[in-house]
Parts: structure tokens; C-alpha cells; sequence
């Protein structure tokens, strides 16, 4: 349906910008009950909520006229959680409000306060700006809010996420009391809630998200990977889409900083971005992306807030998201304005229950797969080099006179080869990573102790002497085991680079339901202890163990065994070691220590 009718002006700048239907969000905020009320309104990432508030502060800044008049105190105030965000809703609004004679002026912090300043005092119609620098300008006396007649925060969740509940506060403290407060969050959780009960008056509130509905226009994929193997996994699902933008999603600035570098060094045109790099700094790497230079953005969930890529086709989560929200968030960063996105979640093999249980509390239908090999890669650059751009554009005489020249020195095969060459060369290699295949069903099982028994037999008989020289090991326990998918394919080389050791210095591996127990070389065994304790690994912990079957391993399938009795200590020749009865002969079962008699008979 066409946009409804709204104020001349501002039907102008849509038609300018080729606006012709109203997505959800401005269509709920134009209805005639909105109409002068405060707003309470929820609504998806990239829905368009700026254009939706901007339209719906129409009727109270304009009124019945087309224009605004001149300059003076400020009459609304916009206020978003970051720059980013602050200065896109900024632009937005200029555009929007431009055909009626708005000045709209940026408070945020990282910009020249002296220019704030000046704009401020020269008169304006609207400030966007960021809660930190606006209490500021307050404070100082710079803002005036005496005619303030509207107040919008956008993306209030986030706010009041980055501690700015206290200066939110006195912010609308500091506005009158008649004013109108639109209030937009991706989510309405208590503290939102108690924040609208408090700053506004019968708001009306609308709610565009479907419950339990994933965004249509995003494709999820969940791939699983080996712990040891997400930075080549972010290799290769860059290179298997080949989006002209795409977005990594890290937990901590070093992991960003690792694995830019690690792209970088690859051949990627990555940048990053992170809370330790300046505003200008910021602006060049987001500048870089926009116009084409960079494809790739690694980036921490703070610093990615805000940030509005319009060519972003895929959002890869190499840390998992600690809650629903953020990884709906993360995700919403794709498939805006129609477009298609695909979002791939990396999963660990160890934290797939976690990630099962995210994704179902998120609402989300995923689809389950390994990550792309390096043959699915190359058979798709073979597809992709029969539909380069070279073969449809347009061709000149001098291209066609230096096809003549080719043709004559060199046979068409040599040159076909010569540019498969070339595009090749522009390409990062892919990796070769381990995928233990589809998720297995249930099946029958020899008996766990023959079967374990057997295993160790066969692994101490054929790898003691590969593995550790024949000498003398010591038991270390893993902190993952059956339930995480454990195997010693991925669970070796994890070994390795945790305690810089050799495969030849681990000996046997015993993997049970929730750990794994494994042998190092005696004669490194300190030196592999303290590398693991430095380690620091938030997965996968390692410590010092007893051997299985004893001590710590239970009864020898990852559980605890039944209560041992006073004196009793297992099975076996030791079982009555330290106890009063002499052990028994060797091949007969143990026997309990015989009862105290009762004194009274």
C-alpha cells in the first residue's frame, strides 16, 4: 500500500528517494491512533525505524505548515547509543527534513565539541546525539530544552545495556513534561518497561515482530567445527559466498585483532573494529567498507552497533552469542531493505548443546551442515570464472587487437589457462579442515569395557613406541568427552597446541561420556602442565589425572563408581591395600572386609 498522507514536504523527500510503500514499523506509526501520543515500539533491525519516528514527529514539529520556521531552541532531540548510529539517523533526518527547511545538528562523542557548540547557539530544529555528549552540553549550558516538544531514543535497550540509565534520566529530567517520548527497542525487556512507565503518558504501544519468527530475508546456517579450526573455518565460508560484504562477529578485541591479521595475511581486504581505535580510525575502516576497498569487517558486538552496511550479503558469528538477542542482532546486520542475507554460526563441537538451546530460545530454523572443504570451494570458483564481469562487458578495439595478438603466439588453451591463472591469483587459497560428517543415530554397541579394553590393548601395543618412545607416561583429563562430540582427529591437534607438545609425546587416548583422558611422555609432563594451565582456554580445561578406572575416573566410563567401603579400595590384587585382610591370591574375585562383630553378642 502507498505511504499515507502526511505533510507535503516530507511526501516530497520520499518521492525523492524513491520511497513509495511503507514497510511495517512506519505504516503502525501513521495510523490515526498514533497520532500525538507517545510511542512504545518494537521493531526488528534495518525495518526502517528511522525514517518511521522521523515521519511520525511530523504533525507535532510542523503542524498544518509545510516549512519550519527560522532556527532557534531546539524543538526534538534524538538520542542513540552510538556515533555511528547517531550520525546515520543524522543523515537520514537531513534528507527527510531537508524539503522543509530543517537544521538538524550531531552531538556525539569523538567529534569537535567547539563545532556542537557553535551550531547549537546559531539555532536548530533537531539534535541527534549520543547520551554522554548531550549531558555534557547540558550541563555546560549549551543545550537549551525549554521548547523541546519531542524526545525519541532509539535503540533504548542497548542504551540502558551500555549504562546510560543514568544519563538518560537526566536527560528527560531535564525536558518538559508535555513533551511527546517515543520510545524504539529491538526488545522490550523489565528495564525498558519501567523506563516507559516512568517518562511517558498513555503511550500506545506497537509491536512489529512476529513472535518465534526468524527474518525472512536471512538464510541460517549452523556449521560445526572443530575447536581448534574456526579461524579456518571463517576462511573458507568467506571464500565458499564471495559477498561483496561481509561481517565477523567476535567476542573480545584480541580475537578481532587475531583474526584480522590472520585475514589480512591470508589475502582478505579486511579491517576491524574494536573500542581501542579512535573515531578516526573508525571512520576510515567503515569509509573503506562503503565504497569497496575492504570486504570484510571483523568486529566486536559493541563496536558493531550502529553501524548500517547497505551492501552486506553475510554475517559469519565466529564466537557463539551469549543470549537470543544478540545473536538476532548480530544476524539483522543482513538482509535489509529486501535484500538476502545469509548468516553462518560457527559451532564448535563442544558447545553444541549450547548451541542448540540459543537457537531455540532465538526462534530460529537452522540448517545444520560441516563447513565448506576446499573442493566445494574451487568447484564453485570454476562456476564463478565462467560468469566473470570480463565475459559481459563491453569490448573495446584495443581489447579485441590485443585477442588478435594473444591468439597468434599462443593457442587458445594457454591463454584460457593464463586467465584462470590471473583469477586465481586474486583469490585466498582455502583450508583444509577436518568435518566429522553427519550427525550419527543411535546403534548397538559391543560391551563398553570389552570394546575399551580392546582399544587400549591395540593402542598400547601399536603406538606406545611412536607415540612417547616406549617411556614412561603420565595421565592427564580433558574436560570434554561423548557428549561434545569428542574425537581424537580434532582432540590431538587441540592437545598439541594447548601444551606444545608432539603428536609422539601422547600416548594413549580414552575418551568417556563428559572427559577424555590421555598419556604425555613423564619426561614432559611438567613442561605440558604448565603450558595448559597458561592456556587459559575457556572450553576446554586440562589438569593432571588419575588412570582410568581409578582415582578420579570412576568406574571407568566417565562416572562416578558406587560408594567405596572403609578399607575397601576397588578391584584387584590393591583392592585391600592400607586395609586389615591380606590381598587375595591373584585371579580370584575380592571379598569384602568381614563386619565389626557387635560387643553384645
Amino acid at each position: 500500500m502507498p505511504f499515507p498522507k502526511t505533510n507535503p514536504s516530507l511526501e516530497r523527500a520520499l518521492a525523492d528517494r524513491g520511497y513509495s510503500e511503507p514497510t511495517p514499523v512506519q505504516a503502525a506509526v501513521l495510523q490515526s491512533e498514533a497520532d500525538g501520543r507517545d510511542l512504545l515500539v518494537s521493531a526488528q533491525t534495518g525495518s526502517g525505524k528511522t525514517v518511521a519516528y522521523g515521519l511520525a514527529l511530523a504533525s507535532t514539529l510542523l503542524g498544518e505548515a509545510e516549512r519550519f520556521g527560522p532556527p532557534a531552541e531546539p524543538l526534538a532531540l534524538i538520542i542513540a547509543p552510538t556515533r555511528e548510529l547517531a550520525l546515520q539517523v543524522h543523515r537520514e533526518l537531513i534528507w527527510l527534513y531537508g524539503p522543509a527547511g530543517a537544521r538538524v545538528a550531531s552531538c556525539v562523542g569523538g567529534m569537535d565539541v567547539r563545532r556542537e557548540q557553535r551550531a547549537l547557539a546559531d539555532g536548530c530544529h533537531i539534535v541527534v546525539g549520543t547520551p554522554g555528549r548531550l549531558r555534557d552540553h547540558l550541563e555546560r549550558g549549551r543545550l537549551d530544552t525549554s521548547h523541546m516538544q519531542a524526545v525519541v531514543l532509539d535503540e533504548a535497550d542497548e542504551m540502558l545495556d551500555l549504562g546510560f540509565r543514568e544519563d538518560l534520566e537526566f536527560i528527560l529530567d531535564a525536558t518538559p513534561e508535555e513533551r511527546r517520548t517515543l520510545l524504539f527497542s529491538a526488545t522490550i525487556p523489565r528495564n525498558i518497561a519501567t523506563l516507559a512507565r516512568r517518562y511517558q503518558r498513555d503511550a500506545l504501544r506497537i509491536d512489529t515482530l512476529v513472535e518465534n519468527q526468524q527474518h525472512g530475508d536471512i538464510e541460517y546456517r549452523a556449521l560445526r567445527v572443530a575447536p581448534n579450526e574456526t579461524e579456518l573455518a571463517v576462511v573458507n565460508v568467506l571464500r565458499f559466498f564471495e559477498m561483496r560484504g561481509a561481517m565477523v562477529f567476535c567476542h573480545t578485541r584480541e580475537t578481532v585483532r587475531h583474526l584480522h591479521a590472520s585475514l589480512v595475511e591470508r589475502g582478505f581486504s579486511a579491517v576491524s573494529l574494536s573500542g581501542e581505535l579512535t573515531q578516526s580510525e573508525r571512520s576510515h575502516a567503515l569509509q573503506a567498507l562503503r565504497d569497496g576497498r575492504a570486504r570484510v569487517c571483523v568486529a566486536t558486538d559493541v563496536a558493531a552497533r550502529g553501524i548500517d552496511l547497505p551492501d552486506l550479503g553475510l554475517v559469519i558469528h565466529a564466537d557463539l552469542p551469549n543470549d537470543p538477542e544478540t545473536l538476532l542482532h548480530r544476524s539483522g546486520r543482513t538482509g535489509r531493505a529486501g535484500r538476502k542475507g545469509v548468516c553462518v554460526i560457527l559451532v564448535p563441537y563442544t558447545r553444541r548443546r549450547k548451541a542448540e538451546r540459543l537457537l531455540d530460545d532465538a526462534g530460529i530454523d537452522v540448517t545444520w551442515a560441516g563447513p565448506p572443504s576446499a573442493d566445494e570451494i574451487r568447484k564453485r570458483d570454476r562456476e564463478r570464472v565462467l560468469q566473470d564481469p570480463s565475459f559481459t562487458e563491453e569490448v573495446s578495439e584495443e581489447d579485441v587487437a590485443m585477442a588478435e595478438a594473444l591468439l597468434t603466439e599462443r593457442s587458445p588453451k594457454d591463454i584460457a589457462t593464463a586467465f584462470a591463472r590471473v583469477l586465481r591469483a586474486r583469490l585466498p587459497e582455502p583450508e583444509e579442515i577436518f568435518d566429522s560428517g553427519p550427525e550419527r543415530g543411535p546403534r548397538e554397541r559391543p560391551d563398553k569395557r570389552a570394546r575399551d579394553k580392546e582399544r587400549d590393548t591395540n593402542r598400547t601395543r601399536e603406538g606406545r613406541e611412536a607415540y612417547g618412545g616406549g617411556a614412561d607416561m603420565v595421565w592427564f583429563r580433558m574436560s570434554v568427552g561423548r557428549r561434545n562430540n569428542a574425537d581424537p582427529r580434532w582432540l590431538l591437534p587441540i592437545i598439541c597446541r594447548l601444551g606444545h607438545v608432539t603428536k609422539k609425546e601422547i600416548g594413549t587416548i580414552r575418551i568417556f561420556d563428559q572427559e577424555t583422558k590421555f598419556e604425555i611422555a613423564q619426561s614432559i609432563a611438567s613442561k605440558f602442565a604448565a603450558a595448559v594451565r597458561k592456556a587459559n582456554d575457556e572450553d576446554i580445561r586440562i589438569e593432571p589425572s588419575d588412570a582410568p578406572g581409578g582415582g578420579r575416573g570412576g568406574d571407568g566410563e566417565g562416572r562416578k563408581g558406587p560408594p567405596k567401603k572403609a578399607g575397601f579400595k576397588g578391584h584387584g590384587p590393591k583392592a585391600y591395600a592400607g586395609g586389615r585382610d591380606k590381598p587375595p591370591p591373584r585371579g580370584d574375585k575380592p571379598r569384602r572386609p568381614p563386619h565389626k562383630k557387635d560387643k553384645r553378642g
